[in-house]
């Protein structure tokens, strides 16, 4: 249950543009073997697959954990996101207060594995949180539903579940996919499955929705060879630069930090004649964010301080948990 609960974690976090996913498994203390669990689907899984063997497969790839996991995921992706969309329309400087105290507490506790801070650490932490600033100043590029570009799409933003720090829903925000790749596909995926259980075929003979259900497949598809392909390499890196990788990591969380202060102002996109560029929802597309810095006697600021205190205080409760299990 620890573990769906997790992964439930997880899965909110990579919905929300500006917060990583892999920050929840690497304080949560189960980031390295949900890397070298991804690391086990090589040459010998694929040989176990084709020969039929799913009992030794499952073991090879640590199945018990993945389910468990994934299975929050989804739970996560029909339920604890949707709320976090509305909690994030209707309370927005308090939500975006409680990451930023989540993440300051990722910083904290992440920073406390390196007894001795060397230049190699240092130059680390410095090389990620350049990265990480940048992000939050590169302007979005428009909407593409391109099969292949959908794949790629998927590749880039599992980087949220495998690096800390790197937001892969900000990523999808770059590319101008993220309304398309996890609003409208899972929408539509969410419809045509409560037409099934209804025996109501209808929805599925619509040409937008078969559009949508086709570019939701090929993210998915792109999505896993990310997260496999990529787990390949963190494992390696990990395994051989081992502190030098954590202190990029910890580089990337800081820098993620402007892209989740509370206090910012939404710019929107206009058209030639002055008026509001509207997603497929008729939400204002936003182009960048203005940011500022509050007024911390007004009632707004106190209780969003007290929403970063209580995201410090979660980030605790999960590592803490975590240390424990470990001992």
């Amino acid at each position: 249950m620890a573990l769906v609960f997790k992964g439930v974690l997880m899965g909110a976090a990579n919905k929300v543009p500006g917060v990583s996913g892999g920050i929840i498994a690497y304080v949560g203390g189960f980031y390295e073997e949900f890397i070298f669990s991804l690391k086990q689907f090589n040459v010998r899984a694929a040989n176990l697959f084709f020969k039929g063997q799913f009992k030794e497969l499952f073991n090879h790839v640590n199945g018990k954990f993945l389910s468990l996991l994934t299975l929050g995921m989804l739970i996560s992706y029909f339920s604890v996101a949707q709320i976090l969309d509305y909690l994030i329309t209707h309370y927005e400087i308090w939500v975006w207060s409680c990451f930023f105290g989540m993440i300051l507490g990722s910083v904290y506790f992440i920073s406390r594995q390196f007894n001795h801070w060397s230049k190699e650490i240092l130059l680390g932490v410095l090389s990620g949180g350049m990265i990480g600033v940048s992000l939050a100043f590169i302007p979005q590029i428009g909407p593409n539903d391109h099969l292949l570009y959908v794949f790629f799409c998927g590749m880039i933003s599992i980087i949220g579940m495998t690096l800390p720090g790197l937001s892969g829903s900000f990523l999808l925000i770059i590319l101008g996919n993220y309304v398309l790749l996890l609003v409208d596909t899972v929408n539509a995926l969410y419809l045509s499955i409560g037409y099934l259980l209804k025996g109501d075929f209808q929805l599925l003979s619509g040409a937008e929705n078969i559009r949508l259900l086709k570019v939701f497949i090929v993210f998915s598809f792109g999505s896993i060879t990310g997260l496999i392909s990529l787990s390949h390499l963190l494992a390696f890196v990990l395994k051989k630069l081992r502190k030098l990788t954590t202190a990029i990591i910890l580089g990337f969380i800081i820098g993620s930090l402007p892209i989740v202060w509370p206090w910012k102002m939404a710019i929107y996109k206009f058209s030639k004649t002055g008026e509001y560029l509207l997603d497929s929802n008729g939400h204002k597309i936003i182009k960048s964010y203005s940011r500022y810095w509050p007024d911390w006697l007004t009632s707004e600021s106190i209780l969003a301080l007290v929403f970063v205190v209580a995201g410090f205080l979660i980030v605790y409760s999960i590592e803490y948990y975590g240390r424990d299990r470990k001992t």
